[in-house]
């Protein structure tokens, strides 16, 4: 887990902050939901976590899906974006910064988070952008022990499958990279998928059939357990589950989201840990 964003500045916005009391915040920078319930489970546990483990520092929220944030706001719960959080932070003096995200892979939405962090970076002291969950070598063991010590109770003669979001970028690796783990500790009867690339529901059900189940539950590699989770997963029609259950397998769907496992907390908090010392 050694990978930061950072970015320094020094310029007259900060030299005339010179005589303020040097304030502390993270940013959790999430995709977000509109499903209160798991989103509170899930992005606000991990919150959580975070103030647990940084005593003394500010820790707000900011979502990055315009179509949720859209959704919230129609709904009566408006919430920030990246922009307006980290403008909120500036009017209230604090000068140094960990952005934070809850992505899962180092992505197209990483990507955009630390572009669009950089645009306002020279509002603070000091500016850091933490990692996602599956970025090292160390992240895929942690997960992977995180994810087996809750279905620690999964026999030899299940299956369990974990289902992904997926993304045409290259960090869609780290999906397969997190089964080959998985594999390694001896687990070879836990699969990883994703709804929009590789590997697929097509690939997940071949390797599926050849272990021969006595049963499969699906369960989803995502934050939250959201609209993917609840349609494509664990839908009645045209899902995952419906494609277990079409080949005779009795499925049982988890709508539990990665931020409800403490293990998957702790190292979010980790990483925010690490960019926090990048601080100086």
């Amino acid at each position: 887990m050694n990978v930061t964003e950072t970015i320094v500045v020094n310029d007259a916005a900060t030299l005339e902050r010179s005589d303020t009391v040097s304030r502390n915040a993270i940013l959790a920078v999430s995709f977000g939901t509109v499903h209160t319930e798991t989103r509170d489970k899930t992005i606000g546990a991990i919150e959580q976590t975070m103030r647990e483990g940084f005593p003394g520092w500010e820790v707000r929220r900011a979502l990055t899906s315009p179509t949720i944030l859209r959704k919230l706001a129609a709904a009566g719960e408006p919430t920030a974006n990246l922009w307006q959080a980290l403008g909120q932070l500036r009017e209230e003096g604090v000068s140094r910064v960990v952005c934070q995200s809850t992505y899962v892979v180092n992505g197209e939405e990483q990507e955009a988070m630390v572009r669009e962090a950089e645009k306002c970076a020279h509002w603070f002291d000091q500016l850091v952008c933490g990692t996602p969950l599956l970025t090292s070598q160390e992240d895929l063991e942690a997960v992977a022990r995180a994810i087996e010590a809750e279905f620690s109770g999964l026999s030899s003669e299940e299956a369990l499958v974990l289902v992904g979001h997926g993304t045409r970028h290259s960090a869609n690796t780290a999906y397969a990279a997190l089964e080959y783990v998985f594999h390694d500790h001896g687990a070879c009867n836990i699969f990883v998928g994703t709804v929009e690339s590789y590997p697929g529901l097509s690939s997940v059900l071949r390797q599926v059939d050849r272990l021969k189940p006595q049963k499969v539950t699906i369960a989803p590699l995502m934050v939250v357990a959201g609209e993917h989770a609840r349609n494509d997963m664990a839908g009645e029609r045209h899902s995952w589950k419906a494609a277990f259950e079409e080949r005779g397998y009795p499925v049982q769907a988890i709508l539990k989201g990665l931020g409800e496992y403490p293990g998957i907390r702790a190292v979010y908090a980790a990483h925010a840990r690490q960019a926090a010392e990048q601080l100086q």
